[in-house]
């Protein structure tokens, strides 16, 4: 069977040249930005500055400077390129700054050919955003944007919780301590007051299995016979900083609750 041809570009393959004579300017007042990790490069029309690329450190007090320097310049519409996160303290302060920010695909820059090799990336970035070259990045509103973080930190609460309690349980299975088999929930009022009695030195099974709340399945015998374990130091120790994780992390479910109601 012969192999099918590639269809995509190829190396040392020739891109069709912009006619940059024939594009019109749909971004007058536009500016580039080249954001880093620790500096960013800004790029304004020459007819604006006679300085008209300069470097702003990554600090607020340097980002509201950015801001002020671009609207002064008489700046409407800034592209910048979407790495990492370092774009978005940039893109929140040039927004508090009225201006329009375009967040755009590093990649989408790459595959306009014409680039000279004297040009910085934030000039680059100024000439495909003043003739309308550059792809606006969908960017949500501050509400979507405070319900996806309030959404995801939960989910990564619950999920450390989980893992906790199977460290919890890990440590309960050594010593001997079939909790699992007579409760549903290890994390729940019952497992947590037999694990307290436990770590405050209570070893006696039937004063144990007195602690759990009505409604359980299980016998009074077969809860007895679960809680006779072999209880250690070090397995004390490490059972007592799995229940201050379970605890912390309870308590912090519990305050994000409200604030992810609201968005509901």
């Amino acid at each position: 069977m012969r192999a099918k041809k590639p269809t995509g570009p190829q190396k040392g393959s020739v891109q069709k040249k912009v006619d940059w004579k024939a594009l019109e300017i749909v971004h007058p007042d536009a500016a580039g930005i080249d954001v880093g990790g620790s500096e960013h490069w800004v790029a304004v029309s020459p007819d604006r500055d006679p300085e008209p690329v300069r470097r702003f450190g990554c600090f607020t007090a340097d980002l509201r400077e950015m801001g002020q320097w671009l609207v002064q310049k008489g700046v409407r519409s800034v592209a910048l390129q979407s790495t990492g996160v370092y774009w978005m303290p940039v893109f929140e302060v040039l927004e508090q700054h009225g201006l329009e920010v375009y967040l755009v695909n590093a990649q989408h820059t790459k595959n306009v050919p014409g680039r000279k090799s004297d040009v910085q990336e934030c000039q680059w970035l100024l000439k495909l955003h003043a003739f309308g070259l550059l792809n606006n990045s969908f960017q949500p509103t501050d509400e979507i944007r405070i319900a996806r973080t309030l959404w995801r930190q939960r989910g990564n609460l619950v999920a450390e919780a989980s893992s906790v309690i199977q460290r919890m349980q890990k440590v309960l299975t050594e010593m001997n301590v079939q909790l699992s088999n007579v409760l549903s929930d290890l994390s729940g009022v019952s497992g947590m007051k037999i694990i307290g009695a436990i770590l405050h030195g209570e070893r006696d099974p039937w004063t144990l299995a007195a602690l759990v709340e009505p409604g359980v399945k299980a016998t009074p015998e077969d809860i007895a016979k679960s809680l006779e374990g072999i209880v250690t130091r070090r397995r004390k120790s490490a059972m007592l900083y799995e229940k201050m994780r379970v605890g912390s992390l309870g308590v912090a479910l519990q305050e994000e609750a409200p604030n992810c109601q609201e968005l509901l």
